[in-house]
């Protein structure tokens, strides 16, 4: 079983690698490897799913339709729009208003670019929707927001049974002889599965209240909940008057203590806040070598576009041209393709690895 610290980090290491380089031929790169990993993780979860596994573990679709939906968007918005560059390939009439003018090839070539990079982002959080389950989401969030993430969890668990509950309901009507003309024809499909959804959440509710969800936690939290609000608002108002200093000359130099004052102060609220909340976990992930080679792999891809900015950088304006590729950097780049390797085969194997470890910690507790 994989530490979650380590998806984080990749994560986090390949949004940032995303958001340096607009050059177009990093950010294919970057995109294959998301995609790749995308493939191995769904075919180690989902092994009896074909082509439709994406849309089956959570994601509403793969992110390659994505792709090929906000590279065109792109590229004719922003050449609709930003009418700047010397190779004009089409001209509208004047008289559109904010579209009217010349469509340069540079300004659909940046289009392009913004639309590839929102796909490569959508594909890396793709790879944190499948590597890392909700439990452990929810277990490194800041446990002031646990009672509020346990709950959300709960809710989004809810969603794929308000789809079956839909859908069986519109089996039904239609066995009855039902037939959708108009909108008026949608309310025998959403009063019972709205009546079905309050169900399953008063029956929700009424389980997490026998148990004591968070009960003995209330009142620990309404002790400290002056206390927080307070620094929560001088916070607030630290930030907000050091964003206000960085506007007046001769004042900036003290705009980021007041700044970073601020950022602290409300961090403080929420590390006193979450002091009143408790919870156990049945097992704690434990940080193997592969999870430091993936890091470091990882971490590995960021130097080359550190080091070498100019590499890294490409402007389609003021005339459209080929964009420059340093193998350094390409090169680098697949190091964020390491986890690919170390991904057990099949969803047994974690599951097996899971089961022994847990195991292992009972016998040890006993």
């Amino acid at each position: 079983m994989t530490h979650p610290v380590r998806w984080f980090v990749w994560i986090a290491i390949a949004s940032v690698a995303t958001m340096l380089t607009r050059n177009p031929l990093y950010q294919v790169i970057l995109f294959g490897i998301g995609l790749l990993l995308i493939d191995s993780l769904r075919a180690m979860q989902f092994p009896e799913q074909s082509g439709d596994g994406i849309r089956e573990s959570g994601l509403p679709f793969s992110p390659l339709r994505f792709a090929l939906f906000a590279v065109p968007a792109g590229a004719l918005f922003n050449g609709l729009t930003s009418p700047f560059g010397d190779t004009i390939i089409a001209r509208l009439p004047t008289s559109i208003p904010y579209l009217g003018g010349p469509i340069t090839a540079e300004a659909v070539a940046y289009g392009a670019i913004n639309g590839l990079i929102l796909a490569t982002l959508f594909a890396v959080f793709a790879v944190l929707n499948l590597a890392v389950p909700v439990r452990d989401l929810i277990g490194y969030l800041p446990r002031a927001f646990y009672p509020v993430a346990v709950v959300s969890a709960i809710a989004v668990t809810f969603v794929p049974s308000i789809k079956r509950q839909f859908v069986q309901v519109r089996e039904a009507q239609a066995v009855r002889g039902h037939q959708m003309r108009g909108l008026h024809d949608w309310f025998p499909l959403f009063m019972p599965v709205l009546v079905g959804g309050l169900e399953r959440a008063m029956q929700m509710a009424e389980t997490m209240t026998a148990r004591g969800f968070a009960a003995r936690d209330r009142d620990e939290a309404a002790r400290a909940a002056p206390i927080t609000q307070l620094m929560s608002v001088l916070g607030m108002a630290l930030v907000l008057a050091g964003g206000v200093l960085r506007l007046i000359p001769g004042w900036t130099i003290g705009s980021p203590f007041l700044l970073f004052g601020g950022m602290g102060l409300m961090g403080s609220a929420i590390w006193y806040a979450g002091r009143s909340v408790r919870f156990t976990r049945y097992h704690r992930p434990q940080w193997t070598r592969f999870d430091t080679v993936t890091v470091v792999a990882a971490g590995a891809a960021l130097v080359p576009l550190l080091l070498w900015p100019i590499s890294r950088d490409y402007n389609p304006y003021p005339l459209l041209s080929w964009p420059q590729f340093d193998v350094r950097i390409g090169a680098t780049l697949l190091g964020l393709m390491v986890p690919v390797f170390l991904l057990p085969t099949r969803k047994d194997d974690t599951t097996r690895t899971f089961s022994t470890q847990r195991s292992s910690d009972i016998n040890d507790q006993v």
